[in-house]
């Protein structure tokens, strides 16, 4: 299996990554983004988690999103957003257009050196680039246990602490922040955010079902999860702030 075939995988299951995946505590928002941004263009915005989070922080948000089933759904939940078809090394923008860019659980996907050229292109001078990541907690037994299944912990991709950047961008001048915060949701939500992953996706159907059957037995017999409605998800939200010269 590519990377691009993975990065390509998340149409199938866009219902699920709305149900399933988390949105982004407001602080690593305000954080991010310039106090008088104009134009913010979310790259990579899939079901619109992260773009729901720009709204009214910024004049006008446009969410950039090449799977045509994502789009959709973003566009279902916010219909007053423009979601255009593109990719991180290909912006439908003008030059010097955008107050910010930002990728949430995307970067990795994009060629570094052809994204940043492109993020460059679109900035305006002064503008900011953020990168972005949700990190699941595994120091809970039960979400190392599950990490375990999914044989994909979440600290196995070094990206989301020290993301690679090129040209203009990798002249050393980024800001880093960490925020942790707390994600409850109900067990269903839970399963769909772990169907949702591109490696879960994209298994045949019965290894997926029973890859979900070994995750929900976890939760019914973790003291900490078993009897209990709802799934306390603890994230670090990783945030890197670059400035285009």
């Amino acid at each position: 299996m590519t990377l691009e075939q993975y990065a390509n995988s998340f149409g199938a299951a866009a219902d699920a990554y709305e149900r399933g995946r988390p949105g982004y505590p407001d602080a690593a928002v305000d954080w991010l983004l310039p106090a008088d941004a104009r134009l913010v263009a979310d790259v990579g915005a899939g079901t619109g988690k992260f773009t729901r989070s720009l709204v009214g922080r910024a004049a006008e948000v446009v969410a950039v999103e090449p799977d045509p089933a994502m789009r959709d759904r973003l566009t279902a939940v916010l219909p007053d957003v423009r979601a255009l078809a593109g990719t991180g090394e290909s912006i439908p923008l003008a030059d010097g257009s955008a107050d910010a860019v930002t990728f949430a659980q995307a970067w990795h996907w994009v060629d570094p050196v052809r994204g940043s050229q492109e993020v460059a292109r679109v900035l305006r001078p002064g503008g900011v680039l953020g990168l972005v990541w949700n990190v699941r907690d595994e120091t809970r037994p039960w979400s190392a246990r599950i990490s375990a299944i999914l044989a994909q912990p979440e600290s196995r991709a070094s990206v989301q602490s020290a993301p690679v950047v090129g040209a203009p961008f990798d002249d050393g001048a980024v800001e880093h922040e960490r925020f942790p915060w707390v994600h409850e949701q109900d067990r269903s939500a839970f399963l769909d955010m772990v169907a949702s992953r591109s490696y879960v996706i994209v298994l045949p159907p019965d290894e997926r079902t029973a890859l979900l059957d070994r995750v929900r037995r976890v939760l019914d017999d973790d003291p900490e999860t078993a009897g209990s409605a709802t799934v306390p998800v603890g994230y670090t939200t990783y945030v890197h702030r670059y400035v285009r010269p």
